[in-house]
């Protein structure tokens, strides 16, 4: 998850968006905004890719499947307990160089991970792939923001952040039938070579900008008091951390309910309809952050009923899933929207502890569930996600002025003026 590190005293600074042909239409940097949307997919795949190799990696390691769960955990650790202090101690680089810095440490967790038979150096370089991920995404939100005028950031971030869904859409499935066809090891050793080709895309096509000047750093208990921006943390948490019990199992609860052979498809399904998702979220968040905040919230909610008391009925396991992946597709985007707007002047400071909310809460559902799995096996993983949705809904719909308004203040189209109350 990101944080935006990137504040608005330099803006002047970014080289201003492009311009159409003859019309003056605004138009946004599509070529650089895939190549951070490329960046957020290796982010994420990374993080996640352990998902649809689980048995496998577990069989080759010779550790149980909780314990290599924890390769998801050690990696959402590595970006919780770095992501503020690296982000401070470099807020004065060049932020592509950052960016470039952050790359390189993913080609090299990944080869690591790729080559290592044991699990104690497994998890050592999980975690340098946790720390680049802190470094990476205290850049992409921002870098997309900073690229775009205000009426178009909203759509600039759903470009950059559909990597996210990309990553579970086809990232996860591809890497699971690698998995199965060439071993874990190859789906590994391919991130390193993607990361490869996104250096140099970086280097070619992505602008750079300055980072603070020294003695701006973020203030963060000051930020806390800010109205709005603790229900986001709080929704952040907490959402975050049902829908990771589920996901970073899922290869296990798809074997232990008979689907074990179907996991590289349930996560395609999952992933399309991510991608529909942030769709939708991206064209609409302007007008309706709150309403898809909550409509996602429930979606996810319905799905983990569904999975509760149908997992025996192979078709609405399927209907789950598409319910499951169109409530969280969007939900990055909304989030990192959300708290930044509540923010304000202190937008950066938000960021910076959303993503160790983020990340903490990975952390804490890969611990979570693995505690869950060998105490009340794979089929508690459901009903823990709907109980804890309830009070994320709650807080959300608690926070209707502040946190998560229905329609984004100040963000309307040049040609469409903002109507307070919409």
């Amino acid at each position: 998850m990101s944080t935006a590190s990137d504040t608005a005293h330099d803006a002047a600074a970014a080289p201003g968006p492009r311009r159409g042909t003859g019309d003056g239409e605004e138009k946004l940097p599509l070529f650089a905004l895939l190549a951070l949307a490329t960046a957020v997919f290796i982010t994420s795949l990374t993080e996640t890719l352990p998902a649809g190799l689980l048995p496998a990696m577990s069989r080759d390691l010779g550790v149980s499947e909780s314990a290599t769960g924890q390769t998801v955990t050690v990696y959402a650790v590595g970006t919780a307990l770095t992501a503020i202090p690296l982000t401070a101690a470099t807020s004065a680089w060049r932020r592509k160089t950052l960016l470039l810095t952050a790359v390189a440490g993913f080609a090299l967790a990944n080869t690591v991970t790729a080559v290592s038979s044991l699990y104690g150096l497994t998890m050592v370089a999980r975690f340098v792939a946790g720390v680049a991920a802190g470094l990476a995404w205290a850049l992409l939100a921002g870098y997309a923001r900073r690229m775009a005028p205000v009426h178009l950031q909203g759509k600039a971030m759903a470009i950059a952040m559909a990597g996210i869904p990309v990553a579970l859409s086809l990232g996860v499935p591809a890497g699971t039938f690698l998995g199965d066809w060439l071993g874990w090891r190859a789906a590994f050793l391919s991130m390193t070579a993607l990361t490869v080709v996104l250096f140099v895309w970086i280097l070619a096509v992505v602008p750079d900008f300055p980072g603070q000047p020294r003695g701006e750093r973020p203030k963060l208990l000051r930020t806390v008091r800010v109205p709005g921006v603790t229900p986001v943390l709080f929704v952040t948490l907490v959402f975050v951390l049902a829908h990771t019990i589920l996901y970073a199992y899922i290869a296990t609860f798809l074997d232990d309910i008979g689907m074990g052979g179907s996991t590289g498809l349930v996560l395609l399904v999952f992933g399309g309809a991510s991608l529909l998702s942030i769709w939708i979220v991206g064209a609409q968040i302007n007008r309706r952050l709150r309403l898809l905040t909550v409509g996602g919230a429930v979606l996810v909610a319905v799905a983990a009923a569904l999975l509760a008391v149908q997992s025996d009925n192979t078709a609405l396991v399927y209907v789950a899933v598409v319910l499951w992946g169109l409530g969280w597709g969007g939900v990055p985007t909304l989030l990192q929207t959300a708290v930044g707007d509540a923010g304000g002047e202190h937008a950066d400071a938000a960021q910076a502890m959303l993503v160790t909310q983020w990340n903490a809460a990975m952390a804490g559902g890969g611990i979570v569930g693995g505690v869950l799995l060998d105490a009340l096996g794979s089929e508690s993983f459901p009903w823990t996600v709907g109980l804890l949705l309830l009070p994320v809904i709650a807080v959300i719909l608690y926070a209707r002025h502040a946190g998560f308004p229905a329609r984004r203040p100040g963000a309307a189209t040049p040609h469409e003026p903002f109507v307070a109350g919409a």
